[in-house]
C-alpha cells in the first residue's frame, strides 16, 4: 500500500517536507482555493503537481473535487456544474493524477460537535456526541419539524442538555457543526442553513441516489476515456443529519452505487471510520466484497459508545478491526499484482490524528495536525510490514 497524506496546499501548517519525514511517499490534496463547482484551471493543477513533486513527493489522489448542490438536487444549473465537474476530471488527467475521491454528502460534509474533546490517558481527539447534535438541532438551530427524526427519549436527553449549556458552550457547538471543517465544501450561519436543508424537504433517500447515480452516468465515461478511478468518500457520521438523506453509509448502499454503473471507474473510497462508526456494518466482510473496486482508504478509526457517540481514537484501538481490513486489502493487492493490474498499489492515509506534544498549542486543521498523523501512519506501516512478514505471499 502507498502511504500518502493529505496536504492542503500551501496554506496548510504541516510543511511537504514534515510530510517527507513522516514517511509518506504520496500526497493527497485538492484545489480548496477553488472550491466554488467551477471547473478547474490546468495552470492550477499543474502548479500544485510542482509543488509536491519539488518536495520529492508525487501526487497520488486528489481529495475531492466538491459536487455542487445542484448536482445533488439535479435542479437549476446542474448540467452547468457536471460539465464544469467533467472539465476538472480531464484538468485533473492531464496532470496525472489518476484517483479521484469525492463524496456526495448533502448540505453539511464530515461533522463532529467538539474539537477538542479530552482523551481519558493523554492528549485530543474530534468526536460527534449524538444528544449534543439533537440539542442543535432542537433547540438552536430549531429546525421546522426536527421533533419527528429523534425519539422521546432522544429529544428529553437534547433538552437537558441544552439547559446545562452554557451560552459560550452554544456558540461554540453551533460553530464546531455548521462553519465548516477541513476539506469541506462550504459552511453556514443559522440563517443559510436553515434555508440549505430546507431545499431538501421531500427528497428521499432513493431520490438522492437516483441523483447520485444519473450523475455518474455523465461522468464515469468521461473518468473511463481519460484512465481516472473516481472513489466515492461514505457519509460522515454514516447516518442523517438535519433530516437529510444520505445514501453512502451502509454495505447495502455501496453495491447499489457499484451496480448502478458497472464500471471500474467507479469505485469506493472505503474510509474505516466513517463506515466503522456503524456497529452494523462488517468492514472486513465489505473490503472483500467490494475490494476490486477499492481505489482510495481512509484507515481511520473510532471508538463507538453505546448510545451512537463516537470519538476518534487510535488508529490500532478502537471498535473497528484494523488489522483485519489491512489485511483483506492486502491480499486484494496480491491479486492485482497476479492480473497485472496497474493499479495494485492502493494508496492509503492516516486519517483524523489526536491532538498530541507540542502540536497542542501550535495552529493546526482540526484532525490533521503533524505528530498525530505520525503517530498513526508509523502504527500502521507497521501492521502491513508485519503481515507481510507473516506471509510473504501477501508481498508477491
Amino acid at each position: 500500500m502507498q502511504p500518502t497524506w493529505r496536504w492542503f496546499g500551501p496554506q496548510d501548517p504541516v510543511s511537504l517536507e514534515h510530510v517527507k519525514q513522516a514517511g509518506a511517499t504520496g500526497v493527497v490534496s485538492a484545489l480548496h482555493h477553488l472550491y466554488t463547482g467551477e471547473a478547474w484551471p490546468i495552470d492550477e493543477v499543474r502548479k500544485r503537481k510542482a509543488q509536491i513533486e519539488a518536495a520529492g513527493l508525487t501526487w497520488s489522489v486528489v481529495e475531492s473535487i466538491p459536487i455542487h448542490n445542484s448536482i445533488k438536487l439535479r435542479t437549476g444549473p446542474f448540467c452547468h456544474f457536471t460539465d464544469a465537474w467533467k472539465d476538472s476530471l480531464r484538468a485533473i488527467a492531464q496532470g496525472g493524477v489518476k484517483v479521484v475521491c469525492y463524496n456526495f454528502m448533502p448540505v453539511v460534509d464530515w461533522t463532529r460537535t467538539d474539537l477538542r474533546w479530552k482523551l481519558p490517558s493523554t492528549g485530543y481527539a474530534l468526536r460527534f456526541d449524538v444528544t449534543d447534535f439533537a440539542a442543535y438541532d432542537l433547540f438552536i438551530l430549531r429546525r421546522s419539524k426536527a421533533e419527528k427524526d429523534y425519539s422521546a427519549e432522544r429529544i428529553a436527553a437534547a433538552r437537558a442538555r441544552y439547559e446545562q449549556m452554557t451560552p459560550a458552550r452554544r456558540d461554540e457547538l453551533e460553530q464546531t457543526i455548521i462553519a465548516g471543517l477541513p476539506g469541506g465544501e462550504g459552511s453556514y450561519d443559522r440563517a443559510s442553513l436553515q434555508k440549505r436543508t430546507a431545499e431538501y424537504e421531500g427528497v428521499k433517500p432513493c431520490d438522492l441516489r437516483a441523483n447520485l447515480i444519473a450523475f455518474l452516468k455523465e461522468v464515469v465515461p468521461v473518468a473511463e476515456e481519460l484512465g481516472v478511478r473516481l472513489a466515492i468518500h461514505p457519509d460522515d457520521p454514516p447516518w442523517s443529519l438535519f433530516g437529510l438523506p444520505r445514501v453512502v453509509s451502509t454495505a447495502d448502499d455501496a453495491r447499489a452505487i457499484l451496480a448502478g454503473i458497472d464500471s471500474q471507474a467507479n469505485g469506493l473510497t472505503f474510509c474505516v471510520g466513517s463506515y466503522g462508526a456503524r456497529a452494523d456494518n462488517d468492514l472486513v466482510a465489505m473490503v472483500r466484497e467490494f475490494a476490486p473496486r477499492i481505489h482510495f482508504v481512509h484507515l481511520r478509526q473510532v471508538m463507538r459508545e453505546p448510545d451512537g457517540s463516537f470519538y476518534e481514537a487510535e488508529h490500532l484501538n478502537g471498535s473497528s478491526d484494523m488489522v483485519g481490513v489491512i489485511s483483506a486489502l492486502l491480499r486484494e493487492e496480491s491479486r492485482r499484482r497476479k492480473c497485472d493490474r496497474p493499479d495494485h498499489e492502493i494508496p492509503m492515509r492516516p486519517d483524523h490524528g489526536h491532538l498530541l506534544a507540542d502540536d497542542i498549542s501550535r495552529r493546526t486543521n482540526p484532525g490533521y495536525s503533524l505528530i498525530g498523523r505520525l503517530k498513526g501512519l508509523a502504527e500502521l506501516r507497521g501492521v502491513i510490514y508485519g503481515l507481510k512478514y507473516a506471509d510473504p505471499q501477501l508481498a508477491d
